[in-house]
């Protein structure tokens, strides 16, 4: 779950990026941002990914409070919240593959896991035959599906698509917006701030925040926007001030512990053994010995002492 309490975000004096924001995304919703440009859409997303921290106010990913995270542990954060520019961000000088398999080489995947999760992304985008085109290579449509593809590469909790379909065409915004709603009911977080109509009338029944001159003005879900008072945000402390022991093993285990069971682990199977990776020493026991089959008895001694152990 994702939770604002009470957010701003000043740049300056009266100048107010974000003020006095307050919402909850539960896990696995697809929620929708909208408002004109400056109203602070891409600021939600900036502060989501520490790249800017509040002036007031809480902001947390489950259990953990983004607003106090220090800045040698973004990067563990960053694997958690996929994000989607309206520039797709393509790096030109790699093609379509590679540029799926950058985030994974980068967190130390296995050779053929990498294979194995870019062809899977690779088949939910539809671009299995695009693999070894270069970016300047994809019409605006496709060039977005493989960055939305490298934004799940590593398996994060949320996708924030930042006005994705704004250089597309409407035919393309719809398939992008489609195949967002796809990522959502598989089991991932997905927040898409938008402007675009189409979008908009497409996902006429989703939940959707308003936003005017950084002040959310508008929640469809009718839920009580009834403010806390808001209170500074603590500096988190300098990772040069302190050393790296006075971290907590709460807040080490909060950002180490496994993403949620979404579409990736479960489409994937990340982390789980495939079928030719099974043990084979009981089938070869059983060969070398065929005539030795287990006793009725044999099959059942197991059980009573798992439930003795249980008893003790």
């Amino acid at each position: 779950m994702i939770i604002f309490e009470t957010v701003s975000k000043q740049f300056g004096p009266e100048q107010f990026a974000l003020q006095e924001v307050s919402f909850e995304v539960p896990a696995g919703e697809l929620t929708l941002v909208t408002g004109p440009s400056g109203s602070g859409k891409t600021t939600i997303m900036r502060l989501l990914t520490r790249e800017y921290t509040p002036t007031e106010g809480e902001l947390f990913l489950d259990d953990l409070a983004i607003h106090n995270v220090k800045k040698s542990q973004v990067h563990k954060l960053r694997r958690k919240i996929g994000v989607v520019f309206q520039d797709y961000r393509l790096l030109p000088e790699l093609n379509v593959w590679e540029n799926i398999a950058l985030p994974l080489s980068i967190v130390g995947q296995r050779q053929a896991e990498i294979e194995n999760r870019v062809t899977d992304l690779l088949r939910l985008v539809k671009l299995t035959d695009k693999a070894m085109l270069f970016p300047r290579q994809l019409s605006g449509g496709e060039a977005q599906r493989i960055s939305i593809a490298r934004a799940l590469a590593v398996g994060p909790q949320v996708i924030f698509a930042d006005e994705p379909t704004g250089n597309l065409d409407p035919e393309a915004s719809l398939n992008i917006a489609k195949l967002l709603k796809k990522i959502q009911e598989l089991g991932t977080t997905v927040i898409l701030a938008t402007h675009d109509t189409n979008v908009l009338d497409h996902f006429s029944k989703e939940r959707l925040l308003r936003l005017e001159n950084g002040k959310l003005v508008a929640d469809s879900a009718k839920k009580s926007m009834a403010r806390k008072p808001a209170k500074p945000a603590e500096k988190p402390p300098e990772d040069e001030d302190e050393p790296a022991e006075v971290e907590t093993e709460q807040e080490a285990d909060t950002l180490e512990q496994p993403q949620k069971a979404g579409f990736i682990s479960r489409m994937f199977g990340f982390g789980k053994k495939k079928p030719s990776e099974t043990d084979d020493s009981d089938e070869s026991e059983e060969q070398a010995d065929p005539e030795e089959k287990p006793t009725k008895s044999d099959q059942k001694e197991p059980k009573k002492t798992k439930q003795k152990s249980q008893k003790d």
